[in-house]
């Protein structure tokens, strides 16, 4: 958390309120969240820069400036991208600020610290040992195929492989495989071509439903205004441990798969 769906949102918020602004001065409050190559400073690498574009590559925000450089953030568990109006309280928690030349300012808070800002160079393959965007038309049910044949890695665990497909986490995984119907320890070899050509749909059909509606906030997640996702109000499985399930009223149970908290229908996901 965040996954794809709420940072798409966070970059669409980024998109409509920085672009074209022009950083005046920059405050790095706890120096290992803002990084920059060597011999380049943070601070002053960044001021003067303008905002050219936003955009999202798996996880992570991608900010582009006109020097060519990005700035790519990584929110990890609970960061957030807010942007504030002049004179507006800082955000809580936060450790970076971009001060803009009309005195907007764009907050990089978290809490736990585990989030990053980097500054890379033109033409640098940060980005190298991500995955296919499961939103691009790059996912096909074909591709998808391959990934999986021969793999014994349980699904669940193949899906968080951000090296394979960028942008899934631990809610739309669990969410994605309810939805095909499928058991998330289940080898992703033993997929027939039916469950894997369903479980290809599912993946699109959530992640685009909760970006649709702008994320899922179960914990920290907000968007670049602050506000919270909805996608929390229609999850059927994640988090509903003990409720009953929406197809065949059997109780949600959790387990752990691959270190990571698993909730799933025994009866339906077979």
């Amino acid at each position: 958390m965040p996954e794809l769906p709420e940072v798409e949102t966070i970059v669409r918020g980024l998109a409509n309120t920085i672009v074209g602004k022009t950083i005046a001065d920059v405050n790095v409050r706890l120096p290992k969240m803002a990084q920059a190559p060597p011999r380049v400073r943070f601070e002053r690498a960044l001021r003067g820069e303008r905002i050219a574009g936003v955009t999202r590559r798996g996880k992570y925000a991608v900010v582009a400036l006109g020097s060519g450089r990005s700035l790519v953030t990584s929110l990890r568990m609970t960061g957030r991208l807010v942007v504030q109006r002049p004179r507006e309280r800082d955000y809580p928690g936060t450790h970076v600020i971009l001060r803009f030349t009309d005195g907007v300012r764009l907050s990089f808070a978290d809490v736990r610290t585990f989030g990053r800002m980097r500054l890379v160079e033109p033409g640098e393959p940060w980005d190298r040992d991500l995955g296919v965007e499961p939103l691009s038309s790059g996912f096909t049910q074909e591709g998808f195929a391959a990934m999986l044949s021969g793999r014994t890695t349980p699904v669940k665990a193949f899906l968080l492989d951000q090296r394979r497909i960028a942008g899934i986490g631990n809610i739309y995984a669990c969410e994605a495989l309810w939805e095909a119907r499928i058991r998330p320890g289940r080898p992703a070899k033993a997929l027939t071509k039916a469950a894997i050509d369903r479980l290809h749909l599912a993946i699109v059909d959530v992640l685009t439903r909760a970006t649709d509606m702008r994320g899922t906030s179960v914990d920290d997640y907000v968007d670049a205004a602050g506000l919270e996702g909805g996608f929390q109000n229609v999850l059927s499985v994640y988090g509903r441990l003990g409720l009953p399930c929406a197809r065949c009223g059997k109780p949600i149970v959790r387990t752990v798969l691959a270190q990571r908290g698993t909730w799933w229908c025994r009866t339906c996901q077979r």
